[in-house]
């Protein structure tokens, strides 16, 4: 395939070939499609959160140091690389096996399984900070923390929603194998941590970590959004966050992603740490990545424009421009 097409069809699967979504379509992804709580989710969300509680009183080095590396496993090698860059994006290729790995790891945040992740987030950058989008601040900061999981049905899409946008998942039974038992990694896991060091690994390497984990993420949906500096003169409200940065592994660097969505790189200066692009960088180095995109500062395509630092409140009073 050639480097045009492949842009294509990354473009394609970055939402650009989607614009046209009718209303009823944005009214499905968005906050008024608020059906009522959704007691699993939330039954779930108290559970972790009562165990990362209970885990402050069962600490030990080891364990914490257990929940540190499972928490790079989870957030870097799976969402970061796997669901969000390699998935969502397509900013870089592997071989299957390395594809499926990287998705397991990701599982283990508990963020729900590929195909309902990958097309959340391409709904989100198709209508981002605008009627549609499942988790814009615009609908509230708590919401686009950590209400629209608790509320309606953005993680649980019907086959219609699913067939539109992630087409290219829906194909592969690995995939969906996985988004239907996304959830026993963290049972697996969860068995052999106890067995091995009892309920502080148990306590610290499951519920701690999915927690911060969760909520690292969360962070980029609501903080990034609202705070930050912005580089580029996109039409939402993406900011650069550098503490979000490093609780996410490079994520943080969120103006810069939605101006160039299919970039792997988004740390695009040598100062934006991106630890998740330095993975990708190492599997290029051993041979494990192919057809990486990524942009720098020094060569930035003309669109969208460059800005001076612009906080979100402020892009509110201005004219949308670019990403198009």
């Amino acid at each position: 395939m050639s480097e045009t097409a492949e842009l294509q069809q990354q473009s394609t699967i970055n939402g650009s070939s989607l614009r046209a979504g009718s209303a009823k379509n944005r009214a499905d992804y968005g906050r008024s499609n608020d059906d009522g709580l959704n007691w699993v989710t939330a039954s779930a969300m108290i559970l972790f959160h009562l165990g990362a509680v209970a885990a402050l009183f069962f600490f030990t080095w080891n364990a914490f140091f257990v929940a540190c590396f499972l928490w790079w496993v989870s957030g870097s090698l799976g969402i970061g690389m796997a669901y969000h860059r390699l998935l969502t994006h397509r900013g870089y290729k592997t071989p299957k096996w390395v594809e499926y790995f990287l998705t397991w790891c990701a599982t283990l945040a508990l963020e729900g399984g590929p195909i309902f992740w990958v097309a959340t987030h391409r709904i989100h950058h198709q209508y981002s900070d605008e009627e549609g989008d499942p988790h814009s601040p615009i609908d509230g900061k708590w919401w686009a923390h950590m209400g629209w999981i608790l509320v309606g049905k953005s993680m649980h899409h019907d086959t219609t929603t699913l067939a539109r946008y992630v087409p290219d998942l829906t194909k592969d039974k690995f995939h969906v194998w996985l988004t239907k038992w996304h959830w026993t990694s963290n049972v697996i896991v969860g068995v052999i941590l106890y067995a091995i060091g009892g309920l502080p690994w148990l306590l610290w390497g499951v519920f701690a970590r999915v927690v911060v984990g969760l909520h690292a993420t969360w962070m980029v949906n609501s903080v990034t959004h609202v705070w930050g500096s912005r580089r580029f003169a996109t039409k939402d409200m993406s900011t650069n966050n550098f503490w979000v940065a490093l609780i996410t592994f490079g994520e943080g660097w969120h103006n810069n992603h939605h101006a160039h969505p299919v970039s792997a790189r988004h740390g695009m200066a040598w100062y934006e740490i991106d630890l998740n692009w330095y993975g990708i960088w190492l599997l290029k180095k051993m041979g494990l990545a192919r057809h990486v995109y990524r942009l720098t500062v020094n060569n930035l395509p003309p669109k969208p424009p460059l800005t001076r630092d612009l906080s979100a409140a402020e892009l509110l009073a201005l004219p949308a421009a670019g990403n198009d």
